[in-house]
This record gives structure tokens, sequence and C-alpha cells, in this order.
């Protein structure tokens, strides 16, 4: 999550300025807030995070106790592969997150039936992906979501329609677990050279390899 910051900067005029900040690191936040404040020349100083929300300086002392427990800086990778000999699935996912201070890898895949299609498999590995999101307790953050799947994302980010009845289904209950969750999600489209790790783990699942880990990295 980051933050800025809006304050009212009182003058040797009579005027009042307002100034606000662009976003930076959370972490960043008191050292900033610290340091305007020993002006003495500052007042009505709001912190205010990437989802609107807003505090003033003792409020957000205490909510930062709380945000340290929470996953922040979340960033999904998802791939989905089909095969067409036997119609079996693999979906890939990796995300990556911080949580008190610390960075963590979650990578899974897994092996499906009742797909007819690559696109339905990738939306199949986004919905996997935001079910593993729900699992670590990510809420009401902002979040990057990465694939290579055109029709997906850009079904998702309501660029182009969505005809099929299929993967209308799916893209519901995607954007009802993105809502769900209070999600603000930024979509990426990425080349497949770039989504390596999602699509390695894919492939794997539809050679029988089971992978799931969530891992704190180093």
């Amino acid at each position: 999550m980051k933050m800025k910051i809006k304050f009212k900067y009182k003058s040797k005029t009579a005027s009042d300025i307002w100034f606000e900040s662009g976003f930076f690191k959370r972490k960043e936040t008191l050292i900033h807030v610290d340091d305007l404040m020993k002006t003495g020349r500052v007042v009505d100083l709001e912190i205010i995070d990437e989802m609107g929300n807003s505090w003033t300086r003792k409020e957000y002392i205490k909510l930062n106790q709380e945000l340290e427990k929470e996953p922040e800086n979340i960033v999904v990778f998802f791939d989905g592969g089909f095969d067409k000999e036997t119609n079996y699935a693999g979906a890939g996912i990796v995300i990556y997150y911080e949580k008190g201070g610390e960075s963590f890898r979650i990578r899974k895949n897994a092996l499906l039936e009742e797909i007819e299609n690559n696109n339905e498999a990738e939306y199949a590995a986004l919905h996997i992906a935001l079910g593993l999101l729900e699992e670590i307790g990510v809420k009401n953050v902002p979040c990057t979501i990465k694939g290579d799947s055109q029709v997906a994302m850009k079904q998702l980010g309501g660029e182009w329609p969505c005809y099929e009845e299929g993967l209308s289904r799916w893209l519901d209950r995607i954007e009802g677990s993105i809502q769900r969750l209070g999600l603000k999600p930024n979509l990426i489209v990425l080349n497949r050279k770039d989504n390596k790790e999602a699509d390695k783990l894919a492939n794997q699942a539809l050679q029988g390899i089971k992978v799931h880990s969530n891992k704190r990295l180093e």
C-alpha cells in the first residue's frame, strides 16, 4: 500500500496554502509527516491511501500497527493452458506480497477438468489466484494482476465485450471475488516471455506435477 499527504501550510501572509504529495511507500509515511510537523507551520494534515481512505496522524499511528499484520504490495501472475488431446487444463499462479516487513511468494498449480478451451483455462487460473488472496487475508487493497491472456485481461478491464456464455460465467465469478475482497485491480497484459513462472506451473500441472508453496523470500 502506498500513501500520500495532504496538508495546509500556514504562510507568513494571511493566506493558507494547501499542498498534496505524490504517493510513496507506506513505511515512509511517519518520517515525512514528522519532518513536516517540525516546521511548525503545518495544520489540518491528513494521510491518504490508494483506496481514497484518509486519517489524521494520530489515527494513522494506530492504523499502521494493524497494517503491519496485513498482506500488501500484492502482485499476481497467472496463466492457463489447455491440452486438446486430453481435454485437461493446467492453471499456474504466482503471487508476490509483503507482510510485517517481509516478502513472500506463493506458487500454485492445478489440473482442471471440464474446461473447454484455453481462454476458459486462463479465467480459471485467475479465479484460483483470487481464492488464494482470500486465504491469506487480502482485503481492501490495490492489487496488480499480470497475465498474457489478451482475452481475459481485456474483457475483465471492460475493453472487450464477452459474448461466450462459458467465459461470461467465469467473468461474473471473478468480478464477484474482486468486489467481495474490495480489491482495486491494476491489470497489466504481459508478453508470454514475461510470464514464464506461471506458464511453467501450468505446464507442470498438465504433466501431473503438483506445486503449492508459500515461501518467505530472503
